[in-house]
């Protein structure tokens, strides 16, 4: 529900549940006030006429004029009748609502005067009229207060939501895909910081947003030059090599009858190098691609293998690793990310570092399998500079719930350390 209306809806009930308490309370009140008042006139009707302070002529018609003087006086809650029956009363709101409360006027006083019988009885009927008619007016001025509050209300909560509906305009942008939120200036102060945390945020945003577009970028790059490459190997090794076999087998095909025993022997031995070659070339190029058996201790195998690729290379680096015999049994998208980190690292720092040793220690703990890797090469040119390819690893990782860190060592070169927690990693087997 919208604010305003939420604001306007529990401020009606409270003036609401006011009104009626006023209500409840007249109505609580009335009938004892309403029967004080008659009892309180009644007894002044009587002593008036006890005490002659109403003279008028001993007559025939005196009752009458005497019942006129009284009805006209400030005895407005007294019925009075001449001819000694009981009073009629009015058929009004007051009259139904005195028979409703049980105040029924009664016989009333019988008073005889000049010969005739002046009947003397309350009138509750007039004193519920008055009171109603103060609980209209009461109701009236309730009623012009809350609508007026109620419109204030509206007013004040309508302007204080201005800003937010502002903010809220802002961030659509954002999500619309607008590099800015284009917020205005706000006077109040915890408005003008949320603006001010939206505008931060939409900067990391664009950042982000360019650094997705950079490692995209990269990452295309990346694949044209694996294929690229792979189209080099398929052509210069693999092709080379099925050439040779094609020739050995023309020659066989083209010399079948002439040929000796040991002359068909020394032909398949070269056809059975030849199949050799070509098998140990794409094995090669397949593990580049992709390694195989890297879920469970197929991990630690195939870390080991290339660790000892990097080592049996000359590239001039001594590589110093420290691994456990086993690591956790983890899940073949996290032992791949695993993989790539440590490739991509070993990898940079054979192109980059021109370090002269490179340590690469793996350590499990309770929660976390972590691997460490430090060169003493010429470091980062600086501590936050990160390229493509530690973007690549920190996304990797983030994918399976890991982190990445990387800064300059104290002596020189690059600490990089990959962590990944062991419970994401068994949840991601189950």
């Amino acid at each position: 529900m919208d604010l305003r209306r939420q604001l306007v809806a529990w401020l009606g009930a409270i003036l609401l549940g006011l009104m009626m308490m006023t209500v409840t309370i007249n109505l609580v009140s009335l009938r004892s006030d309403v029967g004080a008042e008659i009892r309180s006139s009644e007894r002044l009707a009587l002593a008036l006429l006890g005490a002659g302070q109403v003279k008028v002529a001993a007559s025939d018609d005196g009752a009458a004029r005497l019942a006129a003087i009284l009805e006209r006086g400030a005895l407005r809650h007294i019925a009075i009748s001449v001819d000694g029956a009981a009073p009629v009363l009015s058929n009004s709101a007051g009259a139904r609502l005195a028979g409703w409360l049980g105040l029924a006027p009664g016989a009333g006083h019988a008073v005889t005067i000049g010969g005739q019988v002046l009947r003397i009885a309350p009138n509750p009927a007039s004193e519920i009229d008055e009171r109603l008619a103060d609980i209209v007016q009461l109701w009236s001025t309730l009623l012009f207060f809350s609508g007026a509050t109620l419109v204030v209300a509206w007013w004040a909560a309508d302007r204080a939501l201005r800003p937010v509906r502002a903010l809220e305009t802002g961030l659509q942008r954002l999500a619309d895909g607008e590099p800015d939120a284009a917020l205005p200036r706000f006077a109040l102060r915890e408005f003008a910081r949320v603006a001010a945390a939206i505008d931060h945020l939409a900067a990391a945003l664009t950042s982000a947003q360019h650094g997705q577009r950079r490692l995209a970028h990269q990452l295309i790059r990346v694949q044209e030059d694996e294929r690229r490459t792979l189209a080099m190997e398929l052509h210069d090794e693999v092709g080379q090599t099925l050439t040779a076999i094609s020739l050995t087998a023309a020659y066989l095909a083209r010399h079948a009858a002439q040929l000796d025993g040991h002359k068909i022997d020394e032909c398949a031995q070269d056809l059975r190098r030849d199949v050799r070659a070509c098998s140990e070339q794409l094995r090669a190029m397949l593990s580049r691609l992709r390694p195989h058996s890297l879920e469970g201790p197929g991990l630690a195998s195939a870390l080991r293998d290339l660790l000892r690729n990097w080592q049996q290379r000359e590239c001039g680096i001594a590589f110093a690793v420290t691994m456990p015999d086993e690591l956790p049994p983890i899940g073949m998208d996290a032992s791949l990310v695993l993989y790539r980190v440590v490739q991509e690292a070993l990898t940079n720092v054979v192109r980059h570092s021109h370090a002269a040793r490179c340590l690469v220690e793996f350590s499990v703990t309770g929660a976390s399998v972590t691997v460490r890797i430090e060169d003493d090469g010429c470091g980062l040119a600086s501590a936050a500079t990160r390229g493509c390819g530690l973007t690549g690893m920190a996304e990797r990782l983030r994918m399976v719930g890991g982190q990445l860190q990387v800064a300059n060592g104290a002596g020189g070169g690059v600490h990089l350390a990959a962590s990944l927690p062991i419970a994401n990693l068994v949840g991601e087997v189950a």
